[in-house]
Formats: structure tokens, C-alpha cells, sequence
């Protein structure tokens, strides 16, 4: 393991063109101090752990110092927002300081968010308060656990700043951690200023770092083209499957190798609600949970229009037409072992739309559902429903959906592994917002044992974790509630 000035840096991305970005410096907090660290994302980098508790490690991603090797660059980018392009996007609150390099090859890019005013900070004022900075950082571990692409959080460093919100709060800075930080929004700024040469550059870039294989391919443009579309499939698959709602699908918001990224006013569904709606500022519901799949492919459509500079329409349409595809697919499957079933059988699709109608009906929470349903073995089932009675307030209709589960499953070649699989599959633990406000109160006064202790239980949700089961239980109604904006 390493210490932050025996690791070895890049900066790559500063080799592209000068307009995907300008050098800025981070502007300093005042009284920095470290709220928390997470290992788990340190190992990745292989930077010992005891690093944090240096000085210096503070002072650097505070901007009361700077680190030997990195180059703070403010990313410059545009994208559709709301399904309205915008021209005047960029790191407004960030930095991408550099890239780490691993002793196997691999790079990481290093983020600092919160970092002070830069040339794309618009009216803001540049900073991230520490109630958004909790909810990042919580959420990138609750999703890292959950097996989801994502961005990743090595820290949060709080401060005495104070930021004005909808009242005054405290700055913080967040560093991510993230394979990538080049979203959709990179090619649409190129492509709608008419840069189409360092458009072609850019994707050059992506291909040579992030898909290497596809150098050899007789239309490499095509093929990552359709490797971002496949990507993106494999994440909207696991957010529907696991009942998460992103809540800003903005282009500027997607990343080309369909990791979660940008947590704003996320949202893990409680009760379940198709047709949630985690953005109190989302009034017409065009982020709700059950629209994601769509935004996803119109958000492809308009990357695939940023590329025909490069792309013909047969090759876009291919794209489009492969998300679609590869969706329906890894969903169908990633549902299939929710209930334990290894095969896939012509009545599943009607055997859960019934589940979801009833869930719907019932206002039923999503996770405890899949969750108690994993301890029911199959000759109970027929029996089970009184289990679910904390949970439906009559299982009448319930009762005769499991004998309909229970013949499903007699089409199964072999069910000696299926509660196995539904527990690797159905979490005890997410990130319910609840909790999230919870660990931000009590950060706000100065204790920080609820973030530590989420962190430690989100990185292995399907675990039992007895000591921790109030985490798992209902959530309190005025948990349902909480109305989460984008004011960060």
C-alpha cells in the first residue's frame, strides 16, 4: 500500500483538446477537518488507509495544499436537461484532479466535488453543502454493495464554510473516485459547437482507455457506440430490479461506461409505487421510476445524434435497438433470481406483473417483500402468507399468488439452491432516505457514528447483520415523505 506522494498520477484527460476543460485551483475551506474514509474505495486505489489520518490529506482535498503530480482541471460539457439542451454546463462545483495508476494497469480518475468556483459555476457559488456531500458518499458504498456500477467516494471532508441554501449550512468536499467522469454531455458540447475533429479526438480517447478491444474493430465508433448502449442496459436493469430512482437522468448526468453517477435527489423505493418520484423538482415525472428505461434510450438517442459525425443511422439504430434488447434480457434475468428461478418460462412476465399489481395495490414495501419472501422454503409456500402480515394488511389474494409461485417453481430442473440465490439477490439493507437524514442530522451536530456504521452495513446488504436489524425494519411514515431537491 501507498501514501498519497508515493502514488503514481496521470492526467490524460488534460491532453485533449483545451476546450473539454480549464485548469483551476480548489479554493480552500476554512477549519477542514475529516468526517470519514472509506477503506473498501482506498484499496482500490492502493493507498494505505493510515493516509487519512495525515494532515496533509485534509489539507490537499480541502485546497489548503496541493499534491505534486495532479493537474485540477474543470471538465467543460453541456447536455439535455429535463429534455432541454443547455448549453452552459461544466464542472460548476468540481475538479478532476488526475488519474491514479494501479499496479495492474488500471486508472482511476480522482474528483474533487465541492471545490469553489470555476469558469462553469454559472451563478452557484461552487461548493457542495454537507447534507449532499453525506448522500453521495453513502450512496456510491450502498450501491458498490448492491454489485451496481458506480462512482465511488474516498471521503468526505467537512468544514466551517458556511454555504447558502435554502438556509445556511456548511461546505464540504467529496473526493470521487470513478473509472471515467466523461458523460454524454462531453460529445453533444462538441458535437452542437461544431468541434467534430475533437469530437473524433474524444472518442478516440474513450476507446484507447476504456475499450481497448474494440482498436481492431472495422468500425470502432459503431462499436463503442453500442458498448455504451449495453452498458447503460446492464445499469437501468439493476436500478428497476432493486427499486432505484436516479432522479436526474439528464444527459449531462450519464456516463459512457453506465455507471451511477451524480447522486442528487436519489431515492430507493419504500412502499411500491411504479410511478415514484424522488425530485420534489421533477413536476411533470419524467425522472419517475417507472420512466428510467425510456429517458435512458431518449438519452442514447441524443448521444447517438451527438456522434454522427462519426456514426451512420443504420449503426445508431443498431445501438438503440441493442439497448432495447439487452434491457429486456438482464431485467427479465436479474428478476428471475429475485424469486430463485434459474430458467426462463413463457407465464414469468404475467407471474410478476400479478406481483407488482399486488404490491402496488397492497402499498407493500418492495425490499422487505423479496426479502421475507428469501427465508420461505417452497413446500411452505402455500402456508406462507401469515409471514407477510406486517406487511399487507389482508393476504388473501397473496395466498393464491404463492400457489402460483409454487408451481413456477416445479418447472425448475433444481430447487435445492433457490433460497441461496434469492438472498445473494434480495438486500436486507438500502439506503432508505430515512436513514440518509438520519446520518446527515446527526453529522450536522457533530457525530458521525451513523455514517460509519451505514458504510459498514451497506457494503454487504444480503448479510443478516443482527446487531444492526433496526436498519432493515419498516421505515417510519414520515420517512416516506421526505421531498429531496437538487439544491446541493
Amino acid at each position: 500500500m501507498k501514501t498519497l506522494s508515493t502514488l503514481t498520477f496521470a492526467n490524460s484527460y488534460s491532453d485533449l483538446p483545451t476546450s473539454l476543460g480549464t485548469q483551476v485551483a480548489a479554493q480552500p475551506l476554512d477549519n477542514p477537518f475529516l468526517i470519514h474514509f472509506n477503506p473498501l474505495v482506498a484499496e482500490k486505489l492502493e493507498l494505505d488507509s493510515t493516509t487519512a489520518l495525515d494532515p496533509s490529506f485534509i489539507n490537499i482535498f480541502s485546497g489548503n495544499a496541493t499534491l505534486a503530480g495532479l493537474s485540477p482541471l474543470a471538465m467543460k460539457y453541456c447536455g439535455h436537461q429535463f429534455g432541454q439542451y443547455n448549453p452552459d454546463l461544466g464542472d460548476g462545483r468540481g475538479l478532476l484532479l488526475g488519474e491514479v495508476l494501479t499496479s495492474n494497469g488500471k486508472k482511476w480518475d480522482l474528483h474533487l466535488k465541492g471545490s469553489g468556483k470555476t469558469p462553469y459555476s454559472r451563478m452557484g457559488d461552487g461548493r457542495a453543502v454537507l447534507r449532499s456531500s453525506i448522500r453521495e458518499y453513502l450512496a456510491s458504498a450502498a450501491m458498490e454493495g448492491l454489485g451496481i456500477a458506480t462512482t465511488h467516494a474516498l471521503a468526505i471532508i467537512g468544514s466551517q464554510t458556511p454555504v447558502v441554501r435554502e438556509k445556511i449550512e456548511t461546505a464540504a468536499t467529496l473526493i470521487r473516485v470513478a473509472e471515467s467522469h466523461i458523460r454524454f454531455g462531453h460529445f453533444e458540447y462538441l458535437f452542437y459547437t461544431g468541434q467534430h475533429d475533437e469530437l473524433q479526438q474524444l472518442a478516440d480517447y474513450v476507446i484507447e482507455r476504456h475499450f481497448p478491444t474494440l482498436l481492431t474493430e472495422a468500425a470502432p465508433y459503431a462499436a463503442m457506440f453500442k458498448q455504451i448502449c449495453q452498458r447503460t442496459a446492464t445499469m437501468i436493469a439493476a436500478w428497476q430490479a432493486v427499486g432505484f430512482a436516479h432522479g436526474v437522468m439528464n444527459t449531462d448526468n450519464m456516463s459512457i461506461l453506465g455507471l451511477t453517477f451524480d447522486y442528487g435527489p436519489f431515492g430507493f423505493i419504500d412502499d411500491y409505487e411504479p410511478s415514484y418520484i424522488c425530485n420534489h423538482s421533477d413536476y411533470s415525472g419524467r425522472y419517475a421510476f417507472d420512466q428510467q428505461p425510456a429517458i435512458a434510450l431518449w438519452n442514447l438517442s441524443a448521444l447517438g445524434y451527438a456522434l454522427t459525425p462519426l456514426l451512420d443511422k443504420t449503426e445508431i439504430d443498431h445501438g438503440l435497438e441493442h439497448y432495447q434488447t439487452e434491457l429486456q434480457q438482464q431485467y427479465s434475468h436479474n428478476m428471475r433470481q429475485k424469486l430463485g428461478l434459474t430458467i426462463a418460462d413463457d407465464t414469468d412476465t404475467v407471474l410478476f406483473s400479478d406481483l407488482f399489481q399486488l404490491l402496488k395495490q397492497h402499498h407493500v414495501d418492495y425490499t422487505l417483500f423479496f426479502r421475507t419472501l428469501s427465508y420461505i422454503a417452497m413446500d411452505e409456500l402455500p402456508h406462507g402468507e401469515h409471514l407477510f402480515s406486517p406487511l399487507f394488511s389482508c393476504t388473501s389474494r397473496l395466498k393464491t399468488w404463492l400457489i402460483r409461485y409454487q408451481q413456477r417453481l416445479l418447472l425448475e430442473p433444481n430447487t435445492s439452491q433457490r433460497l441461496t440465490i434469492m438472498l445473494h439477490h434480495n438486500p436486507k439493507y438500502i439506503l432508505r432516505n430515512y436513514l440518509a437524514q438520519q446520518a446527515i442530522e446527526e453529522a450536522e451536530q457533530g457525530n458521525f457514528q451513523l455514517i460509519e456504521q451505514l458504510i459498514t452495513i451497506l457494503a454487504r446488504p444480503f448479510d443478516e447483520h443482527k446487531d444492526a436489524e433496526v436498519l432493515a425494519q419498516l421505515p417510519p411514515n414520515w420517512g416516506k415523505h421526505l421531498e429531496i431537491s437538487c439544491s446541493s
